[in-house]
């Protein structure tokens, strides 16, 4: 009804303009471009619309799989019991978990165990991220909220499910600590006291339950309100695979393609210490490349080391150093792979002069176990592997290059994980306390040290050394059983 007297009056007077002779022409144009201002916000989302994303039931994913995050999916697994057995947790008394917060590194699986989580509850599915609530214009991020909630409910009421999931990716954008330097502008807090309020009317007697699961890799960064119990009751870490779990990732990804008999599954998960499930899925969809680009009907295990390199380093280089370059760069390289393997025997797994990306050679190394903890042999032995590449050249050739500059750097570093881990000669230590060139003494001290045994053990075995480079020169890689025979016959001789 007032929708049109509104219209009966808007042309009524601009009939009478018309009559009397007004030009009713720019109210026209002004008008339009009002029209056009009010679609191209509306469109934007600038009045509530957000670009969340509906999750497609053919893209169901379960938690067989998400390999090799046991600990997180069995944690994710016991909160969402609160909303599938939702009637037995009421009749005791329980309060249904409001949100689940994943943390860990980039690529490790945090959206799909949100997807796995809206399969498991047969839950509606809503994607979003941070930095689609972020506007210029001051309250939209808060509207976008208010809206986001409301269309998983209802979808949810639509699809007549009685679960909905909504999923924050990188939500530390929305959530950064108020009055921090990086969030200080009023939108950005704004947005956050929605979502906490949100959060905070999400009840366990609701037609529809949802359930909020935030995922990021800067759990630092969040504001301790959303933090608290009663919003994310859980936080669950989603961390780098280890051993057995990369093996995992690695059957799941391999499933559908065809392998060569000569793949050792457990061998690839051994050699990529560090890799994240998005690591590894990337190495056997290179594999699968390198095969296609060689006609072969079958990934053997050579495709599966250079994809690894590949992911690790990057693409070959097409330029060629000199030959006074490959001399020095096998140098090198001979040197870290003949020290790694003397005094850590098993620990190479090949080596290359082939540039990659930042690297002119590579010495690709097999941990057998996955570290977590060391003493101060193991560090100390890390530092002589990294200064062996120019303690190589220095021995050979008389003079060391810039190659070994980020060698140098990580020996560094771990010298003062000695000093910092009260391991060095300076004892338990309050490193903040300490001079910065006491501290640069005792880093120089335990180098030195560990240079002079470096270039001992290459000189005792120069022989070796040279075989090995005269080798790698010729072949431009070694693989791991050629650098032990290297070495036992050289030994034998010796």
């Amino acid at each position: 009804m007032i929708k049109e007297v509104i219209v009966g009056m808007t042309l009524g007077i601009l009939i009478f303009l018309v009559w009397i002779g007004y030009n009713i022409l720019p109210i026209f144009l002004l008008a339009g471009v009002g029209i056009l201002c009010y679609l191209a916000i509306t469109q934007r989302g600038l009045l509530g619309a957000t670009h969340a994303r509906r999750y497609c039931p053919a893209q169901r994913i379960s938690f067989a799989d998400v390999g090799g995050q046991e600990p997180a999916k069995n944690e994710v697994k016991e909160a969402l019991e609160f909303i599938i057995k939702a009637d037995k947790i009421s009749k005791m008394g329980i309060r249904p978990l409001k949100g689940i917060l994943l943390t860990g590194p980039p690529g490790t699986g945090k959206t799909l165990l949100a997807k796995a989580a809206a399969t498991y509850t047969d839950a509606v599915f809503i994607a979003t991220t941070g930095s689609e609530f972020i506007e210029m214009y001051a309250g939209v991020g808060a509207q976008r909220v208010r809206s986001l909630f409301k269309r998983a409910r209802d979808t949810a009421q639509q699809e007549k499910k009685n679960n909905a999931i909504v999923f924050i990716d990188e939500i530390e954008v929305i959530a950064g600590k108020r009055g921090s330097s990086g969030s200080t502008h009023m939108e950005y807090d704004q947005t956050l006291n929605q979502l906490l309020v949100e959060m905070d009317g999400i009840r366990s007697d609701d037609s529809v339950r949802v359930l909020v699961i935030g995922a990021t890799n800067r759990a630092d960064m969040l504001d301790p309100a959303l933090l608290r119990p009663g919003r994310f009751d859980r936080q669950v870490k989603v961390d780098l695979p280890d051993k057995k779990g990369r093996l995992e990732i690695l059957k799941i990804h391999v499933n559908n393609k065809p392998l060569g008999e000569d793949v050792e599954l457990e061998e690839i998960a051994r050699e990529t210490f560090g890799f994240s499930g998005a690591h590894l899925e990337s190495a056997a969809n290179e594999a699968a490349i390198l095969a296609l680009r060689e006609n072969s009907p079958k990934i053997t295990m050579a495709h599966f080391r250079e994809a690894v390199d590949k992911v690790m380093l990057g693409e070959k280089l097409n330029n060629k150093p000199t030959a006074d370059e490959i001399f020095r760069i096998a140098v090198h390289e001979s040197g870290h792979a003949f020290v790694s393997e003397t005094l850590i025997p098993d620990s190479v797994s090949h080596v290359t002069i082939t540039s990659r990306g930042n690297a002119l050679g590579y010495t690709r190394h097999n941990p057998t176990d996955d570290p977590y903890l060391y003493t101060k042999e193991f560090l100390e032995h890390q530092i002589q592997i990294l200064l062996a590449g120019s303690a190589a050249e220095q021995v050979l050739i008389g003079n060391k290059s810039t190659g070994a500059y980020n060698d140098f750097k990580e020996a560094v570093k771990i010298a003062k994980q000695i000093i910092v881990s009260g391991l060095s000669s300076l004892g338990v230590v309050s490193v903040e306390d300490l001079e910065k060139t006491l501290i640069h003494e005792t880093i120089s001290e335990i180098i030195r040290n560990e240079e002079e045994k470096v270039v001992a053990l290459l000189n005792e075995n120069i022989d070796i050394l040279k075989r090995m480079v005269e080798m790698l020169q010729k072949n431009e890689s070694l693989m791991a059983e050629d650098i032990r025979s290297l070495i036992q016959e050289g030994l034998q001789c010796a």
